[in-house]
């Protein structure tokens, strides 16, 4: 797919099919304005079949707009599959949340990504233009960016699909596209240690966010399977590793489920793990998924929970709660459309 390309492969890809290589600009710029092949009026109407067939596919299938203000995006690709996005609106800008797999194989039972299964990785390129497309339609180009900050926190792993995720990280941040700095965007993985450090390693400076949702291996193995694989303290000890290499302060996600993990000792043994380390602690309520029995904890728990982690000197926040009316959570949107419910 083109979207998969840089701009020198662009030109060295129509060049190769006896096309000047100022073609290939154009089918670049093109790409990057969001646009589909017939809105670019510049090329002739006589295309090599290569380029027709090749051209992204992917598109926005339907869009939802809370009472928020959050709008969350289902993009559908080529072969009918279709993720979700989701666009949150701050004063320091707007960020997109996008998916890096069609469904999930970790299995974490808060989460509806994972309920079947994973589907497919996602190219480079779906994922740009999951971006590519909600910047246009926030009436943004490549060179006036309506997207500030990126999410890598919808459906998927993105660490389980680790070449090309990196290869979207190159792209996206690329001076000839987008350029969306990665100090402004944030990766999210449920912990694949030896992943986390490849990516120290690869020279990235991406926020890591690790799903930790749990202060104990125990409690961790009763929601996250992931933990079978992979203990906290190796987490940690990876995660130290990446903030040594990239000087980037790592974020930790604990979900709130009450009777789980949303007690004061819990937040107690997760400061006492935590101390010392500069990282941060996001306390997100549950948004309790139809298809589980998970149910979440008030916002006063959360606060609480929140004053126990700074008594161990430990930094910490209570996100707030977005699109809750709109399927908000990775993967309820699509399960819904997947079932015919929207």
């Amino acid at each position: 797919m083109l979207s998969d390309l840089t701009k020198s492969e662009m030109q060295d890809f129509v060049k190769n099919l006896g096309l000047p290589a100022f073609r290939g600009t154009q089918l670049f710029d093109g790409i990057y304005a969001g646009k589909s092949l017939s809105e670019i009026t510049v090329l002739p109407k006589n295309l090599p079949i290569e380029i027709i067939e090749s051209y992204p596919k992917y598109k926005i299938e339907r869009k939802f707009t809370s009472r928020d203000g959050t709008i969350k995006y289902v993009f559908s690709f080529g072969d009918g599959n279709i993720v979700e996005g989701v666009l949150m609106k701050y004063k320091y800008g707007n960020t997109l949340c996008l998916s890096t797999q069609v469904g999930c194989r970790m299995g974490c039972k808060f989460c509806a990504s994972t309920l079947k299964g994973l589907i497919r990785n996602l190219t480079a390129g779906e994922m740009l233009g999951q971006v590519l497309l909600v910047n246009r339609d926030q009436g943004g180009d490549a060179k006036s960016r309506k997207i500030t900050n990126l999410v890598l926190m919808g459906s998927g792993e993105p660490l389980d699909n680790y070449d090309e995720v990196t290869k979207f990280l190159r792209l996206v941040s690329s001076e000839d596209g987008i350029n969306i700095s990665q100090r402004n965007i944030s990766l999210s993985t449920c912990g694949l240690v030896p992943r986390i450090y490849n990516l120290a390693d690869d020279g990235f400076a991406v926020t890591l966010t690790i799903s930790l949702h749990a202060s104990n291996d125990e409690i961790r193995k009763m929601s996250m399977p992931v933990a079978n694989s992979f203990s906290i303290s190796e987490i940690i000890s990876a995660c130290k590793y990446y903030f040594q290499k990239t000087g980037r302060r790592v974020v930790f996600e604990y979900t709130l489920i009450k009777g789980v993990n949303n007690s004061i000792a819990c937040a107690s043994e997760l400061g006492k793990l935590l101390r010392g380390f500069p990282c941060h602690v996001n306390i997100i309520p549950l948004n309790e998924v139809k298809e589980r029995t998970l149910k979440s904890t008030s916002r006063e728990e959360c606060y609480a929970f929140k004053d126990a982690l700074e008594k161990e000197k430990v930094s910490a926040t209570v996100r707030r709660t977005l699109g809750e009316d709109i399927g908000g959570a990775c993967g309820q949107l699509r399960n819904q459309i997947l079932r015919g419910e929207v």
